[in-house]
């Protein structure tokens, strides 16, 4: 099919389309996260939502940066010309109306299939609409709005791209009081700064620059600082501070890893002790995060896991 000539409804896919192929390369980047998406010492049933709440906020992210599988073939799911598939705000706009039928819209089932099989966890475990709802919104902000000209500014914009996804972590796990959500905003708020910190270069590629305005001028960097192949005394001055500020955010999180037991514990360990790697590493290269995103061994990941879970103080 090709673009122009019509919309086929994803009930009858192309001749050799595979929907769950195609939904399954999006599910395969949890590989690449800074932590743990769905460890396999969860429970299935958890495993299994964790694994369809990433599937659809990955989706949302690929669609906000331009990086879905070439073909338009999410632009056919979601109902669209495949064309569209480089229109972001279309997209975002077929997925929200996707994202309703996830809740009961009056026009079908989800055409998506990562948004198919996210209904039946939205519904088991009584999922909140907004919290999905906030991704999306986040994502059109990154189509409006490149810089970021305070900190204040900058934490706004985590709380739709990073603090939902928490919340609904605590809320597929029935873990959610007043408390442990805020904990979890600052462990999710950390974990958003800290792949921006990693991704400086690959950002600024899209024309987008996720270091408060503020600072920069705090610390004498120019955009064009950003674009060079190392970075000099200034930016490594500047990354230097945004590390230990979101040192400082995982920290007043990490007593949400001793409010929980069991698995649950092992899981938010693993969260809060991926970003303190990722910190880490960007740490280790003498915060010169312009060659490309500093990444964080495997057994650095596990040492930080470790500590999290000796130093984590236990509540209940």
């Amino acid at each position: 099919m090709t673009p122009g000539h019509g919309v086929r409804h994803p009930s009858a896919p192309a001749p050799g389309d595979a929907p769950g192929a195609h939904a399954g390369a999006t599910l395969a980047k949890a590989a690449s996260e800074n932590f743990p998406v769905a460890p396999a010492f969860l429970p299935r049933a958890w495993r299994h939502g964790l694994m369809a709440v990433y599937g659809y906020a990955r989706l949302v992210d690929d669609i906000g940066d331009g990086d879905l599988a070439p073909g338009g073939r999410d632009a056919v799911l979601l109902g669209l010309d495949p064309a569209a598939a480089d229109d972001r705000l279309a997209m975002l706009d077929a997925l929200e109306a996707d994202l309703l039928r996830v809740f009961g819209g009056t026009d079908g089932p989800p055409r998506h299939p990562l948004l198919l099989a996210l209904q039946p966890v939205a519904r088991e475990h009584r999922l909140s609409r907004e919290h999905f709802l906030g991704l999306i919104e986040a994502n059109r902000q990154d189509q409006r709005v490149a810089r970021y000209a305070t900190y204040g500014d900058l934490l706004a914009y985590c709380e739709l791209s990073a603090n939902t996804v928490g919340r609904l972590v605590l809320e597929l796990t029935g873990t959610a009081t007043p408390e442990r959500i805020r904990r979890s905003d600052a462990v999710c708020t950390a974990l958003q700064l800290a792949e921006h910190l990693q991704d400086v270069t690959e950002d600024l590629a899209r024309d987008r620059i996720y270091l408060p305005a503020e600072d920069m001028r705090r610390f004498h960097v120019a955009e064009a600082d950003l674009g060079a192949r190392s970075a000099g005394a200034s930016v490594r001055s500047l990354i230097a501070f945004e590390t230990e500020r979101t040192y400082g955010l995982l920290n007043e999180g990490t007593p949400l890893v001793g409010s929980v037991h069991g698995r649950l514990r092992l899981l938010l360990a693993g969260f809060v002790g991926g970003g303190r790697a990722a910190l880490r590493a960007i740490s280790a290269a003498g915060f010169d995060v312009l060659p490309g995103p500093p990444k964080p061994t495997r057994g650095l990941l596990l040492r930080e896991v470790a500590a999290v879970l000796r130093t984590a103080p236990r509540k209940g």
